[in-house]
């Protein structure tokens, strides 16, 4: 599996620095013992790649495959509907409606004549706003998710089915935020946004809380010596700090975190160089429209600029041949969900980069393949875009 693609990459120099607790035990404690009370609540497989771990020099190399997740197809299932329902529990107690609303009452519209009439928003590249309308359909209240004008029709459709309003925005995904704010700040409605900035920190926690839950199950599933390496995509960063908090609290020592994004939109790495949050301007363009992200979160920064060892960008032809290398070992993982992959990949086969990371042929790789296939006609049409 030959990767001569170039790529970016950034031994981060405040790794292991001390830094806040970002995510308190507590919430994450609150958290899975909501999501795990719901309906069609399992844990999400952990599979091998012996044939992939062979061709990248590793000892093991395991996927967790959030594709089944609650039948939203991804990971996000974890977060936007979680914090849903924390949002109307505050808001219903705030009122003076119910002090201590659970998410099973919201579910069982023991207040629904209250919460029919909230309304949460959001911005999304998809799969969080599929998951916050979700929990807006499960905890019964009204929803309008905001897209920018590259969000395929696909994903647009799979959010509106669980009777969201779509609202398309010119611009990028940061513009979508910008908009979802605004629109709230006028109409009254509560934001449900996984990036957290100065001033709007709580509701991106308990998204991020609810996160934590599939690198939980991660930890349980793992068997054999612990994984000595993780290769994570990010976006904003929320997943990748949230797994790196519970693979914290989980394994001693801690796996190495690698930091995977796209190279149009790889504002982690852009705030690593400078050591300081930095946005990253332009159009954000790239096959893996989920992390076509500019502007870090404040809380995943926090969390990742001390957490993290390495920070690497990867060009779309790699994330490309990543999902239909796995696609060939039988395994459907959207392109949003592949540039761990993709990152471990090129590391891999350049010995330098090899060395900076440590990887040696004992290494124990573990992965998040954070979505399956979102939208089939994106996928399909990457998978037959073989090169020549």
């Amino acid at each position: 599996m030959s990767a001569p693609d170039s790529f970016t990459f950034l031994i981060n120099p405040r790794h292991g620095t001390p830094g806040v607790a970002v995510l308190p035990n507590r919430g994450f404690v609150r958290a899975k013992e909501a999501i795990t009370g719901w309906p069609g609540y399992a844990p999400t497989p952990l599979r091998d790649l012996p044939d992939i771990a062979r061709d990248t020099g590793v000892a093991a190399l395991r996927l967790k495959d959030e594709g089944p997740r609650f039948g939203l197809g991804s990971f996000k299932a974890l977060g936007g509907a979680y914090a849903v329902s924390k949002l109307l529990a505050a808001e219903l107690s705030h009122q003076g409606i119910a002090r201590s609303a659970t998410s099973a009452d919201l579910a069982d519209g023991q207040h629904a004549a209250s919460t029919s009439q909230i309304t949460v928003t959001c911005a999304t590249d998809g799969n969080h706003g599929r998951s916050v309308a979700w929990g807006a359909q499960r905890f019964h209240c009204r929803c309008v998710i905001f897209v920018h004008e590259t969000v395929s029709q696909g994903r647009v459709d799979a959010i509106a089915q669980f009777g969201a309003q779509v609202i398309r925005v010119p611009g990028n995904y940061d513009d979508a935020v910008r908009e979802a704010e605004s629109q709230a700040r006028r109409n009254g409605w509560l934001v449900v946004s996984d990036t957290s900035y100065p001033g709007y920190t709580e509701v991106p926690r308990d998204v991020m809380q609810g996160y934590r839950l599939m690198a939980d199950e991660a930890a349980d599933q793992w068997a054999g010596p612990p994984p000595t390496h993780v290769f994570m995509q990010a976006g904003v960063g929320g997943a990748a700090a949230a797994i790196s908090v519970q693979l914290r609290c989980r394994f001693d020592p801690a796996p190495l975190l690698i930091v995977v994004e796209p190279q149009n939109a790889a504002c982690l790495l852009a705030s690593a160089k400078a050591g300081t949050p930095t946005v990253v301007h332009g159009d954000l363009e790239t096959i893996m429209a989920g992390l076509a992200c500019g502007e870090p979160s404040l809380l995943a920064w926090q969390e990742l600029e001390r957490a993290t060892f390495a920070f690497m960008s990867v060009p779309d032809e790699a994330a490309a041949r990543a999902l239909r290398r796995l696609a060939d070992s039988g395994i459907a993982i959207g392109e949003s969900g592949v540039a761990g992959l993709a990152g471990l990949t090129l590391a891999a086969h350049d010995p330098a980069t090899r060395t900076a990371l440590q990887l040696t042929g004992a290494s124990r790789v573990l992965l998040f393949g954070t979505e399956g296939i979102t939208d089939p006609d994106v996928y399909h049409k990457l998978f037959h875009s073989r090169r020549s």
